[in-house]
């Protein structure tokens, strides 16, 4: 009983079945006999009988069942079939409020049908209704009968459920009927429908989505009416399918607002991510949520707002370009006033329009004044290389004319395209541009003394970047560049007027100077020199009168154009005096190089045909050279040095002068040499001799090396080294080199043919001969000859020369082997002796340098030294080579230590080649 209790607290389907429970349990005073009755009590009105132990049980059961009606919540009367009140409850007594219509007795024996058929007044329709429901059930027509009404009382209204249910049993035995008191919850569905309605009322007001939905969206319960407006779609859409809100979200976006709701789904979210509407409107939107909990903690839905932030977003956007675009006007504002070069000028504008601007990319294009035409200056951004297919004109009728650019610059007004994907002005263009990021861009002319002169051009990479304000702005920014630009030109000519030759464009005396001193801090840094030469054009007065002053400015100018294409470097020159011009050489070797780059230029310069009066006519020029540091340590003290030696010059006979005449003596001295080296080439004055190589084991002579020497018909020969220098210096080791290889072929073949025993002989490479590019193809040439003659010729080429480059050497000697011609590494020891480049070349024989035989005598160390050098070589079968030997000490020291071959003036000095063949070629046997 205490658990069907704790259970009925109120509702009227749980009063209606404890009824009927305690019904089951009871009985009625009239069923019992008067024999079997033992006592009587009362219980709520009723009066019982009780015989015996057993009903006295029965009727403290009836007390329970009693107590438990008068503690329920509820009015309750039992009625037999006719509407007779047969028992009541103490709610059913003691209440009288309820009372709805006028009436007799609502006690026990009355009859409740005849009370709500003879009702008056104020609820008597309700009573009406009220009888036609109990017999309804009475008579089984009805289950259950059950309505709602009010009952006023002295200060209120409450609200009362009439519900009627028959009592159990096979046939209706009558009903009960039962008044429940559902004020509170009348009142609270009334507050919740007015809570409702308000709630409604905001939503559908309020701007922002009001939404409500499952904690993994799978359902949504609520959703505001300004879904609609925002979203573009109805509401019901999305309960029909509420995976179309995350649909809607921008494909770039959905990702980082699926990690928001993953991460933050269990404590609130708070996000900004964009949307697309049906329309393919982009829209901006603000969502926060938080989650709601169940009786447990966890979370089952999801409550949240969404806002639409387009028009903020827009707003914050605008002032973001804005604030960008005077950021840029500030930093081009304050690069003008330091910045005094045009194209750090104009490369700088573009950075910063890029950086600071936030723009994807900016250039600048410049136009010729004279043709209108131009191409791109300036840049920064973009595709590198994208910018040299500009072509600009503000000529009309050119192919380009059409382009925004041009357009911009012909009519001296800003181009605007927006949207660059619907804008037909780049029509032909969009494909290209679109998938380089551009979106909009703005073309805005910048003007020079009111012509225009250039024009910017800013790429964005969103649409509708250029709005009115921003326009405006970069107008303004514009037309400082434009000042800034004019400024430049001014001050430039002005400049130009301070530095320059007006008339030839070359350099005035004072920039020159300025250039010498910066070449001379160079030339101190590098210990090298440098030579500063000026030129005087013999007789120009004389041309000057006699032609007159237009002809002799155009002799000047075609000077000054003949002195640039030949020199290379127009920095290098000036025009110092009214037929004076300057040279300036920050790289010299020597005198000797400076006499020969004057002596060629010289030459051909009075070969040069000028033009006077439309008459070809040729000039002879007089030069006066300084050197630097020799002649003067700053660049005024210099050229006043190389003045004096013109003035020298000019009152001799010499073509040019150096300043210390004992330079100018040697530089002679030597160009003499070099002249008479030339006509010995070409005289076959050259002539080869033979220095033996022989086995330190045997005795035999093993090959030759061939060495140049100069038979001077003047002098007799003139030893290596004054000559040799010189050849290098000039170049002519080429030519002579060459003459070598042929020579020593030759020689070769003819002590082959003439049935001696021809020996190999090598020949020295030079440096200059193993960088030469054809240098293969002379070898070539000279082997090509005869079959045998490669296998009499070895190449001797230095170790520190081959160390020069190493991959490229490794190349041509592998080439040269193939040939057939073996090679012998020369004065080893003197480099970067090392195994580990050693492997890797393919040669035949290692020299070792005199200096190390030398050694040998004066202590162990040298000793050592040359051990080690042939046990390397041998270790790599490599033939070796000891140089100078000179006493029978120093070459049995080498038998000891196994070296194979030596040469040297213990055996014999170099010889002509009739000498070494008489000497040697006999019998020496087959090689």
């Amino acid at each position: 009983m205490k658990s069907i209790l704790s259970s009925a607290t109120g509702s009227a389907e749980e009063i209606s079945a404890l009824i009927e429970v305690l019904h089951r349990t009871g009985q009625r005073l009239e069923e019992l006999t008067a024999g079997e009755v033992d006592a009587v009590a009362d219980v709520s009105g009723q009066t019982f009988l009780l015989r015996g132990a057993q009903e006295t049980a029965r009727f403290r059961d009836a007390s329970r069942q009693a107590a438990v009606l008068n503690a329920l919540p509820a009015l309750i009367a039992l009625v037999d079939t006719q509407g007779v009140i047969v028992s009541v409850n103490e709610a059913w007594r003691d209440f009288s409020a309820w009372r709805v219509f006028e009436g007799a007795g609502h006690a026990i024996g009355a009859n409740y049908l005849s009370i709500c058929d003879g009702a008056q007044g104020e609820g008597s329709d309700f009573a009406r209704r009220a009888g036609q429901g109990i017999r309804s059930v009475l008579s089984g027509a009805q289950r259950i009968f059950s309505v709602e009404y009010s009952c006023p009382t002295a200060t209120t209204r409450r609200w009362f459920l009439l519900r009627v249910t028959p009592l159990p049993g096979e046939c209706p035995n009558g009903a009960v009927i039962m008044h429940l008191d559902i004020t509170a919850e009348r009142e609270t569905q009334e507050n919740l429908r007015i809570s409702d309605a308000r709630f409604r009322q905001m939503a559908e007001n309020i701007l922002d989505v009001f939404f409500l939905r499952s904690f993994d969206s799978s359902h949504v319960y609520y959703v505001s009416p300004a879904y609609r407006r925002i979203w573009g779609r109805t509401c019901e859409s999305l309960y029909e399918n509420p995976a179309s809100w995350a649909e809607s979200i921008h494909p770039e976006d959905r990702q980082a607002v699926a990690t928001v709701f993953r991460d933050d789904g269990k404590i609130g979210f708070d996000c900004e991510y964009r949307m697309i509407r049906p329309n393919g409107e982009i829209r901006w939107i603000h969502v926060r949520g938080f989650p709601i909990l169940d009786a447990t903690g966890h979370p089952y839905r999801t409550a949240g707002i969404a806002t639409d932030i387009t028009a903020r977003k827009e707003s914050d956007d605008k002032l973001r370009r804005l604030n960008r675009v005077h950021a840029v006007l500030s930093g081009i504002n304050s690069l003008i006033v330091r910045v005094l070069d045009r194209d750090a000028l104009l490369n700088e504008v573009c950075r910063i329009a890029v950086k600071a601007g936030a723009f994807k990319m900016a250039w600048i294009g410049a136009i010729v004044p004279e043709t209108l035409d131009g191409k791109v200056v300036a840049s920064f951004g973009g595709e590198r290389g994208y910018v040299n297919d500009v072509r600009l004109t503000a000529r009309e009728g050119k192919a380009q004319s059409a382009e925004p650019a041009c357009r911009a610059l012909r009519q001296s007004r800003p181009v605007i395209c927006n949207d660059i994907g619907s804008d037909a002005s780049v029509a032909a263009r969009r494909d290209e541009l679109l998938s380089r990021g551009h979106r909009s861009v703005g073309f805005f002319p910048l003007t020079v003394a009111g012509r225009p002169a250039a024009v910017l051009a800013l790429w964005a990479g969103e649409a509708d970047v250029f709005d009115a304000e921003e326009t405006q702005l970069l107008l303004e920014l514009a037309g400082n560049i434009s000042f800034a630009l004019d400024h430049l030109e001014k001050s430039e000519k002005l400049n130009y007027v301070a530095f320059y030759d007006v008339l030839t464009g070359l350099a005035n005396r004072r920039l020159f100077l300025e250039r010498v001193t910066q070449y001379m801090r160079g030339a101190s840094r590098g210990q090298g020199k440098l030579a500063v030469c000026v030129i005087d054009l013999v007789r120009f007065k004389d041309i000057n009168d006699t032609f007159g002053q237009p002809e002799g400015d155009s002799l000047l100018k075609q000077v000054a154009q003949w002195l640039t294409r030949n020199l290379g470097d127009v920095n290098l020159l000036a025009r110092v005096g009214t037929d004076r011009f300057a040279v300036v050489l920050p790289e010299v070797e020597n005198e000797e190089s400076v006499a020969r780059l004057l002596e060629g230029a010289m030459k051909v310069f009075l070969e040069q045909d000028f033009t006077l009066k439309e008459s070809p006519c040729r000039v002879a020029a007089k030069v006066g050279v300084a050197l630097f540091p020799d002649d003067g340590t700053d660049a005024d003290s210099l050229f006043r040095n190389a003045e004096s030696a013109l003035k020298k010059a000019k009152a001799s006979t010499e073509r040019y002068l150096f300043y210390a005449q004992k330079m100018t003596e040697t530089v002679a001295g030597r160009l003499v040499l070099e002249y008479q080296l030339r006509h010995a080439l070409e005289k076959d004055e050259f002539v080869l001799h033979y220095q033996p190589k022989l086995d330190l084991l045997s005795g035999r002579i093993t090959g030759a090396e061939a060495l140049i020497r100069w038979n001077d018909p003047r002098t007799g020969l003139v030893p290596p080294g004054r000559f040799i220098p010189i050849l290098e210096e000039t170049g002519l080791i080429l030519e002579v080199g060459r003459w070598a290889l042929r020579q020593a072929v030759a020689e070769h073949l003819r002590w082959r043919n003439a049935g001696l025993d021809a020996v190999r002989i090598a020949v020295n490479v030079s440096p200059m001969q193993l960088r030469h590019r054809d240098f293969l193809a002379e070898i070539e040439a000279a082997i090509g000859v005869d079959a045998n003659a490669a296998a009499g010729l070895e190449l001797e080429i230095t170790e520190s020369l081959i160390m020069e480059d190493m991959k490229r050497t490794i190349g041509t000697l592998q080439a040269i082997r193939e040939m057939g011609v073996t090679i012998a590494i020369d004065d080893f020891g003197t480099g970067f002796s090392s195994l580990s480049y050693l492997a890797r070349l393919p040669t035949d024989t290692l020299k070792i340098d005199r200096s190390f035989v030398t050694d040998m005598i004066g202590g162990h160390n040298g000793i050592l030294l040359v051990s080690a050098i042939v046990n390397l070589a041998h270790s790599l079968k490599l033939n070796v080579v000891a140089e100078g030997v000179e006493t029978e000490d120093q070459a049995e020291l080498l038998r000891v230590l196994t070296c194979d071959e030596m040469q040297g003036f213990l055996f014999s000095k170099a010889l002509p080649g009739e000498v070494f063949e008489t000497r040697f070629l006999q019998g020496v046997g087959p090689r």
